[in-house]
This record gives C-alpha cells, structure tokens and sequence, in this order.
C-alpha cells in the first residue's frame, strides 16, 4: 500500500509538473505570435518581429522536445488508474470482491499499470531519439 502511495504521489507531481511547463510554453508562444502582427502594423523595426518567430520556433522545439503535453496527459492518465485501483480495492469491489488474496492481486496489478506506463514512456523517448538523428543527418 506504502508503494502505491508513493506512486500515486509521484505520477500526480509529474502530471502538475509537465503541465505547468506545457501551458507556460504555450502561454508565451500565443503572445509572441500576436505581437509579431501588432509589431508590424506599428511599423516596427523587422529585426523584432524576426526575434519573435526564432523564439516561437525554439519554445516550440523545446515543447516537442520534452513532450510536456503528452506527459501531462500520461502521467494524469496513470495516476488516475492507480487511485481507481486503490479504491476498488479498499472497497473490495470489482477483481479484489472474489480474491483469494487482494493483497498479492493488488500489488500484481499496481505493478503493471506502472511497467505498461514505463513501458511506453520509453518507446516514446526512443521515437523521440530517432526523430532527433533524422534531424541531424
């Protein structure tokens, strides 16, 4: 229980965490977009405007980069399956009702919902890496 508590602890901060980072980003990217037209009806010097789109471009590149929304939608989503789980079995409800043992079924299957959610944050990094090496050559 000590376990799923720390998990669910932990994927909660990382869910807060990317998706604090993912609005923030995209909270600069939507005003610097907008300022690049005003700046240019204002006849402002182009060297401002071309400044702008670089940062759009670079925050853009950073937030694809670092995948804060999809982590954010991830690492909610897998949070929100080990509190369900906790709660079905609390309540000895669902799969923990007939259980022999809900204890080793509970661990079992905490376990798993954490490998499959590791699991893919890997394959999401590695697609991540190779998109990287296409880049580079």
């Amino acid at each position: 229980m000590e376990r799923l508590e720390d998990q669910i602890a932990w994927y909660d901060r990382k869910s807060q965490h990317n998706q604090l980072w993912f609005k923030w980003l995209k909270g600069i990217v939507l005003l610097m977009a907008g300022l690049i037209p005003f700046l240019a009806s204002i006849g402002a010097p182009s060297i401002w405007t071309a400044i702008l789109g670089t940062l759009i471009l670079v925050l853009e590149s950073f937030q694809q980069l670092n995948q804060y929304q999809h982590n954010w939608i991830t690492y909610r989503s897998t949070c929100e399956a080990l509190k369900h789980e906790k709660y079905l079995y609390l309540g000895l409800a669902g799969p923990y009702a007939d259980a022999s043992n809900p204890h080793s079924l509970l661990a079992e299957r905490v376990e798993s919902i954490v490998s499959q959610e590791n699991a893919k944050w890997v394959m999401a990094r590695e697609a991540t890496k190779k998109t990287l090496d296409k880049l580079g050559s």
